[in-house]
């Protein structure tokens, strides 16, 4: 499932060709995804400018004109494409708002495309989703974050709110491996198994640490290994493995200066130790156990 620095990625290029727009056309090709969509979709946005749009852990927001925002979660295979009329070939949405082209304007609809979205000045852009996993929803924009999938979520990890204070009063009097807390969204929004692995590595602790001997000073530590990974992740685009790519059709890069995940049997990049996987929570955990206490 794609994580917080691949839905970041893919917002901005949504932000880049939408925002400001007057939505003309929406159409809705099948009645669900993981969730019905709302009740008269087409209808409630169509009309609308869309004004901002918000990332919430690995939700986003696309705010319209007359109060309500879309909720999109791509969940495990969705993706986003755009392509304006009167283009030679399709731009897909990418980070930093680039687009690389792909397809004509009036080539057929992309397998899977079960919503799309067209805008004043020619822009379409679908949801294409094969596994149907992800999820669309209207929710008021002033109560986005009382709407079910976001409520109770934790701070989001890259805002200056997200402390080693903040995340310490969280941990104490937890008695759960420091990488099942991390993976708690109630705990830190965003976070998944890729980011947490490279995050505790970089901050020298532990996977199978105790949550709770996390707080004080080891927090002070896996903050701001937190908040740098998912900031060099965010600037290559996110990593593509299994089904995701950006959503300009290209690779994420960020695969490539993986120091633990995936990568067992190899030597750490800090002591040469050779790299482990053991399975916590039925997910596969990465890590040195030499430069990891």
């Amino acid at each position: 499932m794609p994580e917080l620095p691949e839905v970041e990625t893919v917002m901005r290029g949504l932000a880049a060709v939408l925002e400001g727009r007057r939505i003309t056309e929406v159409e809705q090709r099948r009645p669900d995804l993981r969730f019905p969509f709302p009740p008269d979709l087409p209808r409630r946005m169509e009309g609308r400018r869309v004004l901002s749009f918000r990332r919430r852990a690995k939700y986003m927001l696309m705010r319209l004109e007359g109060g309500e925002s879309l909720l999109i979660h791509l969940g495990m295979s969705g993706r986003m494409v755009a392509r304006q009329a009167g283009a030679a070939a399709v731009p897909r949405i990418g980070p930093q708002g680039a687009v690389s082209d792909a397809r004509g304007h009036n080539a057929p609809p992309e397998a899977h495309e079960h919503l799309v979205i067209a805008t004043e000045d020619g822009w379409r852009v679908g949801f294409v989703d094969p596994r149907r996993f992800g999820s669309v929803d209207l929710v008021a924009t002033a109560a986005e974050d009382l709407h079910r999938l976001l409520a109770g979520l934790g701070p989001e990890p890259l805002e200056d709110g997200f402390t080693d204070a903040v995340l310490s009063a969280a941990l104490v009097g937890r008695h759960t491996p420091i990488k099942a807390a991390l993976l708690d969204q109630t705990v830190v929004a965003g976070l998944g198994n890729i980011y947490v692995c490279e995050a505790l590595f970089r901050a020298g602790i532990s996977p199978r640490r105790l949550a709770a001997s996390v707080a004080g000073v080891r927090a002070a530590r896996l903050v701001p290994a937190i908040k740098a990974v998912l900031a060099e992740s965010i600037g290559a685009g996110g990593s593509s493995l299994r089904d995701y790519v950006r959503a300009d059709g290209e690779l994420g890069r960020f695969q490539e200066t993986f120091a633990v995940y995936g990568r067992e049997g190899a030597p750490c990049p800090h002591c040469a130790a050779p790299i482990q996987r053991i399975v916590q929570s039925g997910r596969s955990t990465f890590f040195c156990a030499r430069a990891q206490r």
